[in-house]
C-alpha cells in the first residue's frame, strides 16, 4: 500500500512555519516544547507530512509572533491562489534564499534595523546593485567574443 502523498497546501504551511522558525532562530525542539508536541511532529508539520489543525497553527503562530494568516501568504500585491503549489513545482529562488545560511542572516540584519527610512535606503542600494550587475552581464558577453576574435586574429 502506498502511503499518502502530502497535499500541497500542508507542503506549503509547513514550509512558511519552517522559514519563520528559521528567521527568529528557533530549534524545532524548542518549538515543539512550546506548542505542546514533540520535535519529531514539528518534522512532520515543515514536511507537510503532517496536517496542522487549527489551534495548533494559531498557537505556533502566537509563539512566531505572526498572524495565522502569515502561513498561507504569497505575494502580497496578489490574491492567494493554489498556483505554483504543486509538489512537481522544482525550484523557488525566493524560498531556497530565505532557507540559507546568507539569507537568514540578511534577513535578521534587516529586522533589526527599525529606521524605515534607512531599511528603504538599504533596498534602493541593494536594487540598483542588482541593475547594476544586469547591466555589467548584458555587456560582458559580447565584450568577450570581441576579445577572444582580437586574440585569436
Amino acid at each position: 500500500m502506498n502511503a499518502k502523498a502530502p497535499n500541497a497546501i500542508d507542503i506549503y504551511v509547513g514550509s512558511r512555519v519552517r522559514m519563520r522558525r528559521l528567521l527568529l532562530g528557533f530549534s524545532q525542539e524548542r518549538l515543539a516544547d512550546q506548542i505542546g508536541v514533540t520535535f519529531q511532529q514539528v518534522q512532520k508539520y515543515e514536511k507537510g507530512m503532517n496536517r496542522i489543525g487549527a489551534s495548533r497553527l494559531q498557537k505556533i503562530a502566537e509563539v512566531l509572533a505572526v498572524p495565522p494568516s502569515f502561513f498561507f501568504q504569497q505575494d502580497t500585491a496578489e490574491p492567494l491562489s493554489l498556483d505554483g503549489l504543486e509538489p512537481s513545482e522544482t525550484f523557488d529562488p525566493v524560498g531556497e534564499f530565505l532557507r540559507s545560511k546568507e539569507g537568514l542572516a540578511l534577513n535578521r540584519a534587516f529586522l533589526k534595523i527599525t529606521d524605515p527610512t534607512v531599511r528603504e535606503k538599504i533596498l534602493s542600494l541593494v536594487k540598483a546593485m542588482a541593475q547594476a550587475g544586469e547591466r555589467r552581464d548584458m555587456t560582458v558577453e559580447p565584450a568577450n567574443s570581441e576579445t577572444s576574435a582580437a586574440l585569436d586574429a
